[in-house]
């Protein structure tokens, strides 16, 4: 099984000490090349007078948008210990059980427009970056890592097994897998108010970090979309829907009670 998870916005600051990202070091090798052009572009576009315009952000992030211009020298730690926010705060990585952090290493892949796709071990800096940023030289990210990433999660997701995909809309547009689509499952979530279902943002990050979470600490390891929902629905009432086409990913319907 494989869980795909979007990035934060915030982040936890960086440590006062320790070395700084290497970029042949994190996961993924073939998306090396371009994290490099991201890496350069992002430094280049947050010392301009425009930076805030490009990287979507208003005044109160000065401080963010500054350190972005030191960001290949800043201290780096593992990419779990970086992103904080709704949904990582529901996953709560530091309090998982030892079981379910060794299936975390192998099974979380954090999908970001800076850095591609990295392993929960891969050791970055805090960073100011949204997908639909304008950056100097690239502009919005989502097109240049739709060329490279698909192949790179469908390598890791391998040859069988689940994927499990809980990006948002931002980040699913940096590339679905076609070639996986018959075994991938977004996640959606519902909201059930006496009757009516909605759907919503902000409990939506909360729960997807909550099934992230429920699937590292059960073991489960569904080898059908069927058997995915079935692990889910030990805690929450789902419904699985069938893709409109061949190749296009299911969806699991999440249903959390007001």
């Amino acid at each position: 099984m494989l869980i795909l998870l979007p990035p934060s916005e915030s982040k936890n600051p960086p440590p006062r000490r320790g070395t700084p990202v290497d970029l042949a070091k994190l996961s993924f090798p073939a998306l090396t090349a371009l994290r490099a052009q991201v890496l350069d572009a992002l430094v280049e576009t947050s010392g301009r007078d425009d930076a805030f315009a490009r990287l979507d952000v208003g005044p109160s992030l000065a401080a963010e948008v500054e350190r972005n211009t030191r960001l290949p020298e800043l201290p780096a730690r593992p990419a779990l210990e970086v992103y904080n926010g709704v949904l990582y705060d529901a996953l709560d990585a530091k309090t998982l059980s030892p079981g379910a952090k060794r299936r975390a290493n192998t099974r979380l892949v954090i999908v970001s427009g800076l850095w591609g796709a990295v392993r929960p071990t891969d050791r970055i800096p805090a960073y100011r970056c949204n997908v639909c940023a304008r950056l100097v030289g690239l502009g919005t990210l989502e097109p240049a890592w739709r060329e490279v990433l698909p192949a790179v999660l469908a390598e890791a997701a391998g040859p069988k097994g689940v994927v499990v995909d809980c990006r948002s809309s931002s980040y699913l547009a940096m590339g679905r897998v076609p070639a996986l689509g018959s075994r991938t499952v977004e996640v959606r979530v519902l909201r059930d108010e006496a009757g009516r279902r909605s759907v919503v943002s902000h409990m939506a990050k909360h729960t997807r970090g909550e099934v992230a979470r429920h699937l590292l600490e059960s073991g489960a390891d569904p080898r059908t979309v069927e058997g995915l929902a079935e692990a889910l629905a030990d805690r929450w009432d789902v419904e699985l829907h069938r893709p409109p086409k061949p190749g296009r990913p299911w969806t699991v319907d999440v249903v959390v009670q007001a």
